[in-house]
């Protein structure tokens, strides 16, 4: 009886990590962004920008840091990658990204935009003092912030949404709402200078916000 109940919750906890996006590693093609697939104009001249990818050493989302770097570096802008400590970060997926700048290491006042992406890695962020420090600064100085997947957690945890719209994976909905946030479930949210996604499907979607706000700052 008690391997029959075993095997049951097993089975519970696989679906539920089969039908979460987010944080699944079966879904190898959500987001993925060619050249050719790329349905929606980026600048025509590169922007004369710079942007700093935070991601997770471990369990970061592999479609939401390809998908947004590969806009970006295609709209010109400069893009650096930190993370919890230097060497190669490995996604969900299997892909292995190498780190050169920890997050102790970045200055904020050189990036015009931060952007912390998601996947389930993302969450150690969450009580992580300077990361929420660099989300801080970054809005506080007017900055593009933006986050993807489960990392809106780290801008709610920050207390830079509250009164703010704002989504991220459905799961994680009540970290929004005990941090003040007004939860839309859209796939990407614009609130002012911070943009939030809720998962890889809207990769695309939300790497081409992010550069139409660094076309075109909001005012403050």
């Amino acid at each position: 009886m008690r391997g029959t109940q075993i095997l049951i919750l097993f089975g519970l906890l696989t679906l539920v990590l089969i039908t979460s996006g987010c944080v699944s590693n079966t879904d190898r093609s959500a987001g993925i962004t060619t050249k050719e697939k790329l349905t929606v104009n980026l600048p025509k001249k590169p922007l004369n920008k710079s942007a700093l990818l935070i991601i997770a050493p471990q369990n970061f989302r592999d479609e939401e840091y390809s998908v947004t770097m590969d806009v970006l570096k295609r709209s010109g802008v400069r893009v650096t990658v930190a993370s919890l400590k230097k060497g190669v970060a490995k996604g969900m997926l299997g892909l292995k990204v190498m780190v050169n700048n920890t997050i102790y290491d970045v200055n904020v006042s050189k990036f015009d935009a931060i952007i912390f992406i998601g996947g389930s890695g993302s969450t150690v962020f969450y009580n992580n003092q300077r990361a929420l420090e660099i989300a801080r600064e970054a809005y506080e100085s007017g900055k593009v912030v933006a986050a993807i997947c489960l990392a809106p957690g780290i801008l709610a945890r920050a207390g830079i949404l509250k009164g703010k719209r704002a989504t991220i994976w459905s799961g994680a909905r009540d970290v929004l709402e005990n941090a003040g946030a007004i939860y839309t479930g859209r796939d990407v949210e614009v609130d002012g200078n911070i943009v939030t996604a809720n998962g890889p499907k809207a990769a695309e979607k939300f790497a081409i916000t992010v550069v139409k706000l660094l076309a075109n700052p909001p005012s403050r």
